[in-house]
């Protein structure tokens, strides 16, 4: 029973790094497939699985075609309840489920602004009051989730959860874009993309090479944390 997961490019679509987390943190038997999101041939190679039209989309061993990643979130917990996807608890599950939709919906300046990129750390960036308003939300809904966790572990509710699949790619664009949060912040940001699972996909994203790069903010650049010269 292997599920078929379409994704795009890895350095940039943090919707795609959702999906792929999701069933890679979680023990999932998965086949992983790309499609050409910056090479203009996504539309035709996603063309059987219609109505689909945006990376990442799941394919059931069944053939049911799911986009949306909240979609696929909810249907992998039901699907595989043993592997523990949602936190232990109802109140921590529903308060996940809460910070998975604010991020599905929400923080569109932030996304706007900053575009996932995985490359380099870009140094000076000018934050707008829009920005720094979405960093704030975020900050009081990830206190909020440590606060009410039953914290055995490093992460939003204790241990590893889709809460924290879903912001995987707003910790890489505080990391990649050096953006201003509390050091509580930054540290979980740390934890995240120290993650193996989350360096393994930023390793094979970094096998393709750029010209020009799709995201040059016009900034001075850093390497990525652990990149540094030793």
């Amino acid at each position: 029973m292997t599920y078929d997961l379409f994704i795009g490019d890895r350095t940039f679509s943090s919707w795609s790094l959702r999906g792929w987390l999701m069933l890679e943190k979680f023990n999932l038997p998965y086949k992983a497939h790309m499609v050409g999101l910056y090479s203009g041939t996504m539309a035709d190679e996603l063309a059987t699985l219609a109505p689909a039209k945006l990376v990442p989309v799941l394919r059931t061993p069944e053939g049911t075609v799911i986009g949306e990643t909240l979609a696929m979130a909810e249907t992998l917990a039901e699907r595989h309840p043993e592997a523990g996807l949602w936190p232990d608890g109802a109140a921590a599950r529903a308060t996940a489920r809460w910070l998975c939709a604010a991020m599905t919906s929400g923080f569109t300046a932030l996304r706007g602004a900053c575009p996932m990129q995985l490359q380099h750390v870009n140094k000076g960036f000018v934050v707008t009051e829009a920005v720094q308003a979405d960093l704030d939300r975020i900050e009081t809904l990830w206190t909020h989730a440590m606060r009410n966790a039953d914290l055995r572990g490093q992460w939003l509710f204790g241990r590893y959860s889709l809460a924290d699949v879903f912001y995987a790619p707003v910790a890489a664009r505080i990391i990649g874009y050096d953006l201003p949060v509390s050091e509580a912040a930054r540290r979980y940001c740390e934890i995240a993309i120290s993650d193996p699972a989350f360096k393994t996909w930023r390793a094979e994203g970094l096998k393709t090479t750029y010209d020009p790069f799709p995201y040059d903010m016009g900034t001075e650049t850093a390497p990525w944390p652990g990149d540094e010269p030793r």
